[in-house]
């Protein structure tokens, strides 16, 4: 039990962070004067710390953990007990918040009590009691879309393959090999039919809210799944994964920003039935691979969309001012 009080009034105080190593060349696009990369490679010392990590044997059973940047050496810890979203914990399970500042390479937190710290080095949180016992270790994991990379099964119709924009109104390519978020809107029109998207937000770690990472994924260009660097975030529905406006994702599936995530989407129009009733249209997601809308009833369109309405329509890609990209695009009509 006091080991179990020891982590609980450490993770209430928060994280610590050590960066070691040389810093990484950094390249970025700014908006108002915040930085704003776009490659893994070029991303800052932040980048590298933020991420997700775990542990199955503790104190308190399993134990997820995600370390948000929030720019300039300040960090979000959430840690989630039972495990990470999508892998254990639950909307309904504990959470527990804390925050951290960078002071040269070391950011460290201890318990107010003073009856614990931890210390993140080389990709794994260290938990410490009050007398310096080390408590459990925290391993950095990264997580990958079991879908990711899915092939365009027999018969489907692949909109973007990596090689050219023309099957989209507006198409751009960026980096001659990803989709731009411009607005672009498939040439070709869907009634029933299964989506799958895959995309990569930027990390804007000074941004907050709507202006980090934002864009959308408009099926049949009436219904919007929010795109945006919601890594970390509470999971609403005008977050990543959210039906805009409509519903909240049943858990918040986002990964880190410039980690390539997925979308499949299974989407039922809206049709006459036999009486001349409408019936309206259904939904089911899957975001990284795991259900976070099932057969969902969308009794309007969302904000930016088209009217609702039976006739096919296109799948459009919203530009809402962030370098968003996406990749492997493929439908299968029903």
């Amino acid at each position: 039990m006091r080991q179990m009080r020891v982590v609980l009034g450490w993770l209430a105080a928060g994280l610590a962070v050590v960066m070691l190593g040389q810093s990484l060349v950094v390249q970025a696009v700014m908006a108002d004067e915040k930085p704003i990369f776009t490659d893994p490679a070029s991303a800052n010392e932040d980048y590298a710390v933020q991420g997700e990590y775990t542990v199955e044997t503790s104190p308190l059973g399993p134990i997820g953990a995600q370390i948000i940047a929030l720019g300039k050496g300040r960090f979000q810890g959430k840690f989630y007990i039972g495990g990470l979203p999508g892998k254990g914990w639950e909307r309904e399970d504990d959470l527990i918040e804390g925050e951290g500042q960078r002071d040269g390479d070391v950011v460290k937190f201890e318990s107010e009590s003073g009856d614990g710290s931890a210390v993140l080095a080389n990709g794994v949180i260290s938990v410490y009691s009050g007398d310096g016992e080390k408590l459990f270790d925290m391993k950095k994991v990264e997580r990958v879309s079991p879908t990711l990379g899915a092939k365009a099964p027999e018969g489907a119709i692949v909109l973007f393959d990596g090689t050219s924009a023309d099957s989209f109104e507006k198409g751009e390519l960026i980096d001659g090999k990803y989709l731009g978020a411009t607005n672009c809107q498939s040439k070709e029109k869907f009634g029933d039919h299964k989506l799958h998207i895959e995309f990569r937000t930027p990390f804007m770690p000074e941004h907050r809210g709507q202006a980090r990472g934002n864009s959308g994924v408009y099926v049949q260009g009436r219904y919007e799944v929010q795109v945006l660097d919601s890594f970390g975030l509470e999971g609403e529905n005008n977050e990543c994964g959210g039906i805009y406006s409509l519903g909240r994702p049943i858990v918040n599936m986002a990964l880190p920003p410039l980690t390539w995530q997925t979308y499949d989407i299974e989407f039922t129009a809206a049709k006459m039935d036999d009486a001349g009733n409408r019936v309206n249209p259904r939904i089911t997601v899957r975001h990284n691979g795991v259900l976070i809308h099932k057969n969902v009833e969308l009794k309007q369109g969302t904000p930016g969309g088209l009217p609702m309405g039976d006739a096919p329509e296109s799948l459009f890609l919203q530009n809402h001012g962030d370098p968003v990209v996406f990749r492997n695009i493929w439908v299968e009509k029903k």
